[in-house]
């Protein structure tokens, strides 16, 4: 059996292997310099200390680094759930089911840009296998909905293109440019042009796990096995839910999931019958990419290549490691290793939720961070290799994963930094359900100083209804958190201290070897405190105060583990002072402070 790899073909020359991302440090035999790196690795002659040091020298990548300045993104689960009420689809929707009369996505953006979010994030696919852009890959597509369609329009390639889906995965795809298309058919295009034109950095959800592509055999064989619960009055899980709600249909794409289809050598993109992309690649204009992959994976693999080449840049690409049939006897060996790499060839910058050097998920869908968040983790094997939420020590949703306890573990083999994500949905479901309301305004602004306020970015779901755009009442929950955290934040009142931390820019910084004294020119009062450090040199603090002189003595005011890029605390009154100190405690490398702010909330 071919061993899986990936390898860059450009016209007919082919390359060597694709490096992964930011290779990790090659061996110092435990005793040379130390050297700044994303992803490094841990030698079995590191000591403890040693170890620690590194861990101090791991700093964020270029494309981390943009994505760490933008703390809040909106998610937008949008999509097959959103027309049958449901949290999880089956695969064996018809396509007709998507059906909204308008998708405002220009609305979309003005509701979530009045929230501050700076980038936005759409499900392209998710576990029900349907995706909102007209894929060359699967019938199971916007184009097979009567939404491509102009009301009232009809076009006889369709039947044919009905007929010859279940053998041509591209045959609705060959009917796109039909006189009937719908010119706002592609939901993805929409959603990015709208957001460029707003401001805003794009990211994408592709679900690796996916609901169309089970073998039919296996969709019959659940729905028998749950209509035996139902009938013996057992309850049902949501995607038993579905099933049951499907069992007179079944999966509608190819059967290419978990089936053990032979691993062959393929070329992606794969070309379908009338592919608009051939003459461009034979130009050498497009790149070309070998592979050793079973059907799915190959599949997989032609969508990541669709979105990067179609809808790029994209920031972030996010994908889970869901395998949820696998204790049925269902499950898909994801080739994690190429699926990285080929991202990373085709948008060095982009950062991949749980990919090497990308993000990762915070452990909860709360909107809450850990008091002690760290960047730089350790991992127990190479993050190029494998879904990163398995490579944490004690897993993603541990309570410690980065303290000099979990850098000493034996099993540690490589450092890399990776940032925290926490998500979070604005209603209770994740899809648009109308019995469901949001979160206030002010549940929002605890869950940014939770989320944002603890060195991690905040992810949150705002999900379009049937009709194509946000609820009202959403916009106005968006609205108000806005303004909350804007007005909150229009004026740093520690401003004429030292200008290196008070300023704008991240990198300049002051070394906090010694307790930084922050002198007002009047007294000022607040009640939150923002720090970050300069984490282009990485992250050091383990241990910090912040002081205030009140009535001529020295007063703690806040005391803090971790810094990182931002660690915001809200004090329970405020607090009227001239002069401030900030004192690190504990460090592993000498720290930089790059900010030092201080506000008065207004609600």
């Amino acid at each position: 059996m071919p061993i899986r790899g990936l390898v860059l073909v450009v016209a007919a020359a082919v390359s060597a292997a694709l490096p992964a991302v930011s290779p990790a440090a090659a061996d110092d035999g435990c005793g040379g310099p130390i050297r700044p790196a994303t992803i490094m690795t841990v030698q079995s002659c590191d000591n403890p200390a040693r170890i620690v040091a590194k861990a101090a020298a791991v700093v964020p990548r270029k494309g981390q680094l943009a994505w760490q300045q933008r703390p809040v993104t909106a998610f937008t689960h949008f999509g097959m759930n959103t027309f049958t009420d449901r949290e999880w689809g089956s695969g064996a929707e018809k396509e007709s089911t998507f059906a909204p009369p308008a998708v405002d996505t220009d609305q979309w953006m003005r509701s979530l840009k009045a929230a501050g979010v700076t980038q936005v994030m759409l499900t392209a696919k998710h576990h029900d296998g349907f995706v909102l852009y007209p894929t060359r890959y699967t019938n199971h597509s916007v184009v097979a909905s009567p939404w491509w369609l102009t009301p009232g329009c009809t076009d006889e390639a369709r039947d044919a293109a009905e007929a010859a889906r279940s053998t041509d995965p591209s045959a609705y795809w060959q009917t796109r440019n039909s006189a009937c298309a719908n010119p706002r058919g592609d939901v993805l295009r929409d959603y990015v042009t709208s957001a460029r034109a707003a401001g805003l950095k794009v990211g994408v959800y592709l679900s690796p796990a996916d609901g169309a592509e089970l073998p039919k055999s296996f969709f019959a064989d659940e729905v028998q096995r749950i209509e035996a619960k139902v009938a013996a009055g057992q309850p049902l899980s949501i995607e038993e839910q579905a099933t049951y709600e499907d069992r007179a249909s079944s999966p509608q794409g190819q059967g290419r999931y978990g089936t053990g289809s032979a691993i062959t050598r393929r070329t992606i993109p794969t070309l379908v019958p009338h592919d608009d992309r051939a003459a461009a690649l034979a130009a050498g204009k497009l790149p070309k990419f070998t592979v050793d992959e079973d059907d799915y994976n190959a599949y997989y693999l032609n969508q990541i290549y669709e979105l990067f080449t179609q809808y790029g840049p994209i920031d972030e690409l996010w994908l889970d490691g869901a395998n949820p049939w696998r204790d049925r006897g269902i499950g898909e060996t994801y080739d994690f290793t190429t699926w990285f790499r080929m991202i990373h060839a085709l948008s060095p910058d982009t950062v991949t939720f749980a990919g090497p050097a990308g993000v990762r998920w915070v452990g909860n869908e709360a909107g809450q961070a850990r008091e002690t968040e760290w960047s730089p983790l350790p991992t127990t094997g190479d993050p190029n290799t494998a879904h990163n939420e398995e490579l944490f020590v004690g897993g993603a949703t541990a309570e410690d994963l980065g303290s000099r306890q979990v850098l000493a573990d034996p099993s540690v083999r490589y450092l890399q930094w990776a940032p925290a994500e926490s998500d979070v949905s604005i209603r209770p479901g994740w899809f648009f359900h109308p019995d469901q309301t949001p979160k206030s305004p002010t549940q929002l602004v605890d869950i940014y100083r939770r989320t944002v306020g603890r060195n991690s970015s905040l992810l949150l779901n705002i999900p379009p209804g049937p009709d194509g755009r946000i609820a009202p009442a959403d916009t106005a929950a968006l609205a108000g958190f806005g303004q909350a955290i804007a007005r909150t934040q229009s004026r740093n009142l520690a401003a004429g201290a030292p200008g290196a931390v008070t300023d704008s820019s991240l990198t300049t910084a002051v070394p906090l070897d010694h307790p930084l004294d922050v002198r007002l020119p009047r007294p000022v009062t607040f009640d939150q405190i923002r720090l970050g450090e300069d984490i282009t040199r990485g992250q050091h603090v383990e241990g910090a105060l912040v002081q205030a002189e009140i009535g001529g003595t020295w007063q703690t005011l806040a005391t803090v583990t971790t810094i990182g890029y931002t660690r915001l605390v809200t004090l329970p009154a405020p607090v009227t002072a001239a002069r401030l100190r900030v004192v690190v405690t504990q460090s592993r490398a000498t720290p930089y402070l790059a900010t030092f702010a201080l506000y008065r909330t207004v609600v």
